[in-house]
């Protein structure tokens, strides 16, 4: 099995790739040989800077911008990308707006900004991506989720971003099940916090947050020939957390 897969000929995107670990998650891809589109809703100069990154690996890249909850966004952003790079093979759902306050103290439009980025998004953006995947018989939906939401994480802070990645890995086995027989896999990887997070580490399992490549990993897995049976399945990268401990 190839640990790094060959994605020349395939174009992939990744929403809300400007920065963070939505840009690490698309410079891996085109490390890895595939065409890229760059998603950002505001951050314009960021998503510049990237695309002109990733055609450092030798490859295409475009910026699209688009309210990933708006599904007349959702159909113009698949437009540009199809008139620039093709269709889409690779679609990695990242964007997911959280505010970690008590959820009583969350204004309602932050309550629907959280869920529907999260969640909504997710849906949108895969729906759109479908008929390009099933018409050439290939495609990879990677859908980004959060540790312990399997388990129905619930925590009064931060709640309604948990109530959205919920729904996402319950779309990812959904998904995974109704495109069986369609050469597409759908899968999730759900980190508990990442290098970027702004807190104490001390207690976090190994001492650290997950690094950028600890979540590259089970992407390129996800994404290679020999994984092609597996689908509907969720990789917790915590560092073998216990939340009940």
């Amino acid at each position: 099995m190839q640990l790094v897969p060959e994605l020349d000929g395939r174009t992939a995107l990744v929403t809300g790739s400007a920065q963070r670990v939505g840009r690490e998650l698309l410079l891996t891809l085109a490390a890895a040989g595939a065409d890229v589109a760059v998603h950002y809703n505001t951050s314009a100069d960021a998503a510049e800077t990237t695309a002109a990154d990733a055609r450092e690996y030798g490859v295409d890249a475009t910026t699209v911008s688009g309210d990933i909850t708006d599904p007349q966004a959702v159909d113009e952003l698949f437009d540009t990308i199809e008139s620039h790079l093709g269709s889409v093979d690779i679609l990695v759902n990242n964007v997911g707006n959280f505010d970690a306050r008590h959820w009583e103290d969350i204004e309602w439009n932050a309550w629907r900004d959280s869920v529907e980025s999260t969640f909504y998004g997710t849906v949108l953006c895969s729906r759109r991506a479908l008929d390009g995947m099933r018409a050439s018989g290939w495609g990879r939906i990677v859908n980004i989720g959060f540790a312990d939401c399997d388990r129905r994480h619930a925590h009064p802070v931060n709640f309604p971003y948990f109530v959205g990645k919920t729904g996402v890995l319950m779309f990812t086995r959904m998904l995974a099940n109704d495109t069986q027989d369609d050469g597409v896999t759908v899968n999730a990887i759900s980190p508990f916090a990442v290098e970027n997070t702004v807190s104490d580490v001390s207690s976090y399992p190994q001492g650290r947050p997950a690094s950028f490549d600890d979540l590259a990993a089970p992407l390129l897995f996800f994404l290679g020939d020999g994984s092609g049976y597996i689908s509907g399945q969720n990789i917790a990268v915590d560092g073998g957390r216990l939340p009940e401990v």
